[in-house]
């Protein structure tokens, strides 16, 4: 599903991953990090896809939202599990979007 986001601008956080094998619970805690980031303020909406490399791109109304979310407790022990667990690697960039535009049938 593609995020239905404000109009320009607001935030992106893009975040790219290369995967360790196996679930380790990871699919259930991303999905109670969606649904947990979904009741914060500022929230806007989030898209994700994984082949080889996942990129999951959550929307907010500002970088103090943003920040908002890494200081949320069960979302740090889910960092701090992907660091020791789920991911040999991960990026995360921050952007200001300036202008969107979108196409629909």
């Amino acid at each position: 599903m593609i995020a239905n986001t404000p109009q320009a601008p607001y935030y992106a956080v893009i975040f790219t991953s290369l995967r360790t094998k196996g679930d380790n619970d990871y699919n259930l805690t991303a999905e109670q990090m969606e649904d947990l980031a979904e009741k914060q303020d500022g929230f806007l909406g989030i898209e994700s896809a994984r082949s080889e490399v996942g990129i999951t791109v959550s929307y907010w109304k500002s970088l103090e939202a943003i920040k908002e979310w890494k200081l949320q407790l069960d979302h740090t022990e889910a960092r701090e599990k992907g660091r020791s667990t789920w991911y040999k690697q991960f990026k995360v960039r921050i952007c200001k979007v300036e202008r969107d535009y979108e196409f629909k049938k």
